[in-house]
């Protein structure tokens, strides 16, 4: 099967995609759209040679409060930046038809690609996830992503990336 991630456009078919997940399946067959043409996040795609969506990711400029990060990564920037930059990866789902077969990984390692190089054009410490449960908290811990204390937000810092997977 030939796939391609590319951004969210009109070919792609999304009304047959199903996640397991209402809130996921919603927000990509009725809203994503209005996002990208607000300028609210990018939707990238990943979709099958007839444009039949796979799975998708959302990426999106962030700030994230100094004091949410752990010392050891913030101790050598300036006090002067109460706010830091970052990307979020606001979602992240795979049609259930796909489950477990590779592309879940595929999507993550395509969105911390295209953070790495937004990173070289726009400063950005991290990329931010919000798990929508444990079962996604354990997949990103897979990727060396970082629970934030006190929050169910984790991390992943770009240089982590960049010496992960270059």
């Amino acid at each position: 099967m030939k796939t391609n991630i590319r951004l969210l456009d009109d070919s792609h078919e999304k009304d047959s995609f199903d996640c397991d997940n209402e809130m996921l399946n919603n927000y990509f067959r009725r809203q994503a759209g209005q996002d990208v043409r607000r300028d609210l996040s990018a939707c990238y795609v990943l979709a099958d040679e007839n444009n039949k969506a796979i799975g998708y990711y959302t990426l999106s400029g962030n700030s994230t409060p100094r004091e949410d990060f752990p010392e050891e990564l913030i101790k050598k920037l300036p006090r002067s930046y109460s706010d830091l930059p970052t990307i979020l990866l606001g979602r992240l789902a795979i049609d259930k038809t796909f489950k477990g077969k590779g592309f879940g990984e595929y999507l993550l390692i395509d969105a911390l690609n295209q953070c790495v190089a937004l990173s070289e054009k726009v400063g950005t410490l991290a990329v931010m996830v919000d798990p929508i449960d444990q079962s996604a908290e354990r997949f990103y811990e897979r990727y060396q992503f970082i629970k934030l204390p006190d929050s169910n937000r984790m991390f992943i810092p770009i240089k982590t990336i960049k010496a992960s997977w270059p």
